[in-house]
């Protein structure tokens, strides 16, 4: 009799450190660490995590980023002022993982990638946009093809109260190609007039590669920052050590 109690002791002890053992775990399964830095290890385990990720973490308090919204969106250009409402950014769970450098001795990363992103939403649009005047509002879309980006960041470390190490955000920068095309779908660019919005809207798109120089990189910016903020609140959540299998080196 004793000698069963005392087994169902060990197990049952077992299975304690087990379930807090599980409860500790904060990275979701698909976060796999790599045991170096080396890129070819990061690259396959951000490219695995990247499907998965952008649907957001609720318990850790990480937003959806595919897609994400655009609530408004006031974009100055020269000349033009263009509003977004209720637009939606879709396209980041197919993004390419083209390199991730590690170069932890200097809390420094370089993460480059290419995808196709769509920007869906409303409108409204007053002044001049190279030749012509603008007076419009309505249904607004914009394609992506190819944009590649490259993006460095520059990390610190931190502690949580447990002690806990945690990667920390100290600033970021990024460039970026459009790529091989941008196409714009802007609806009703001429209140009343669909015949001249259609006639500015096919100059907008045989010169897209301007227009989307003037156009498209408040856009972007608005993206990546929401990109990088959501990673920091990932690293807030998720202890170091669940992230990489390389000690720390200060």
């Amino acid at each position: 009799m004793n000698f069963c109690v005392a087994a169902w002791c060990v197990i049952f002890n077992i299975l304690i450190a087990f379930c807090q053992y599980g409860l500790t775990k904060l990275a979701p399964d698909y976060i796999i660490p790599c045991n170096d830095t080396s890129s070819e290890c990061l690259i396959k385990s951000t490219q695995y995590a990247i499907p998965e990720f952008v649907n957001g973490i609720p318990n850790l308090n990480v937003p959806v980023l595919d897609p994400f919204v655009i609530d408004k969106l006031t974009i100055p250009l020269n000349g033009l002022k263009v509003t977004f409402y209720k637009g939606k950014v879709s396209g980041f769970r197919k993004c390419i993982v083209d390199n991730v450098i590690s170069e932890l001795e200097k809390r420094h990363f370089v993460l480059q990638f290419h995808c196709n992103l769509t920007i869906k939403g409303q409108y409204d649009a007053v002044g001049r946009i190279l030749l012509f005047p603008i007076n419009g509002e309505g249904d607004a879309k914009v394609k992506l093809t190819n944009l590649r980006m490259k993006v460095n960041i520059n990390t610190k470390y931190t502690k949580d109260k447990e002690g806990r190490n945690h990667f920390g955000l100290r600033n970021y920068k990024y460039t970026f190609d459009y790529g091989d095309r941008v196409t714009f779908d802007l609806q009703n660019l001429f209140k009343g007039s669909k015949e001249l919005s259609d006639t500015v809207l096919k100059f907008l798109n045989d010169n897209w590669k301007l227009v989307a120089e003037e156009f498209g990189k408040p856009i972007l910016d608005y993206a990546v920052d929401l990109a990088i903020r959501t990673i920091e609140r990932f690293f807030i959540a998720v202890p170091y050590e669940e992230l990489i299998n390389v000690p720390i080196t200060f």
